[in-house]
């Protein structure tokens, strides 16, 4: 696990030097294929259409947004970590609106994005298929919020989340990030930390595959689980370090399985190899996997603190 910790901070730090950019000037965005060049992301989009692009994107602070909706793209910072997209909404939902067959987002920082129902994200997935690595969200409303496409697939890798979701105003809560009901969702060799409220993972995908993280609520407010897999799901839950901490809207519990409803067989979901650690203050008693669905969930050998009760059932 000590390689995990290391890679957190390697997340955090790489990209802070990002801070340093300036405006793009000229023509930012570059097709690599074509080495069609546009001033305006709307346009690069535009000029997409239904094929399979590489969009490269010049080092700089953008306050652009845009909303791709066909073909495959593959959105590509020049330089990982020192490419910033920051504030602007697209339809009001987020800095990159998706719906084409499939996205890919490598080496971005979103920052920033607040919308009036609570929902503004970096990434807003509505349809297709979509990878994420090499990037950063923080200071906003959610991170990744995907609507439902029950045969589409998610990867996430390699990418740092901070200072997500948000329960107040009102309005249902925000999470780090929020995954409707897609097919399987993927995620491997991130950071969640300093989460603001609701859940730091929550996915109603049917297959999940979540390895090798780090989920440190230390330093978090008005928190809810660590993972929430809400409609049940089946896969793994592995290798992962996670941190409860001590100023929780709910302390209770940490993995919940099927708490809003029961749309996925959970028989099999394997929960193993995790290690968890109670914060300084922390409220003692958690359940590390709590269970409303009744199925045969495997939890095999985890590393857990003094205080935490294995497995309940609701």
């Amino acid at each position: 696990m000590k390689r995990a910790l290391l890679l957190a901070a390697a997340l955090c730090a790489t990209p802070a030097s990002a801070q340093q950019t300036l405006q793009p000037a000229g023509k930012p965005y570059t097709i690599v294929e074509t080495g069609q060049k546009f001033d305006l992301l709307w346009d690069a989009l535009h000029a997409v259409g239904d094929r399979t692009v590489t969009l490269r994107f010049d080092v700089g602070r953008y306050r652009e947004c845009g909303v791709q909706t066909s073909g495959n793209v593959t959105f590509l910072a020049a330089v990982p970590g020192k490419v910033i997209f920051e504030s602007k909404l697209c339809e009001g939902k987020a800095g990159l609106v998706l719906r084409g067959r499939s996205s890919k987002v490598d080496g971005f920082i979103f920052t920033n994005y607040r919308a009036d129902d609570g929902n503004g994200a970096g990434i807003r997935l509505e349809k297709g298929h979509l990878t994420v690595a090499n990037s950063w969200f923080r200071d906003s409303d959610e991170g990744i919020l995907a609507a439902n496409d029950p045969k589409g697939t998610i990867a996430i890798d390699r990418s740092t989340f901070t200072h997500l979701g948000r329960c107040d105003r009102d309005l249902a809560c925000a999470h780090s990030i929020y995954l409707n009901f897609y097919d399987k969702v993927t995620i491997t060799n991130s950071r969640f930390a300093e989460g603001d409220g609701g859940h730091y993972i929550k996915i109603r995908a049917r297959v999940v595959d979540i390895r090798n993280n780090v989920i440190d609520d230390s330093a978090g407010r008005r928190s809810n689980y660590l993972i929430d897999l809400p409609a049940g799901s089946t896969g793994r839950i592995a290798g992962n370090w996670m941190v409860q901490g001590p100023r929780k809207e709910n302390p209770g519990t940490i993995i919940a399985v099927a708490a809003e409803s029961r749309d996925h067989p959970t028989d099999g979901l394997t929960i193993e190899g995790n290690t968890v650690k109670m914060a300084p203050g922390a409220p003692r008693g958690p359940a590390f996997v709590r269970d409303w669905s009744g199925g045969r969930i495997v939890i095999g050998a985890n590393a857990l603190d003094s205080g935490i009760v294995r497995f309940a059932r609701q």
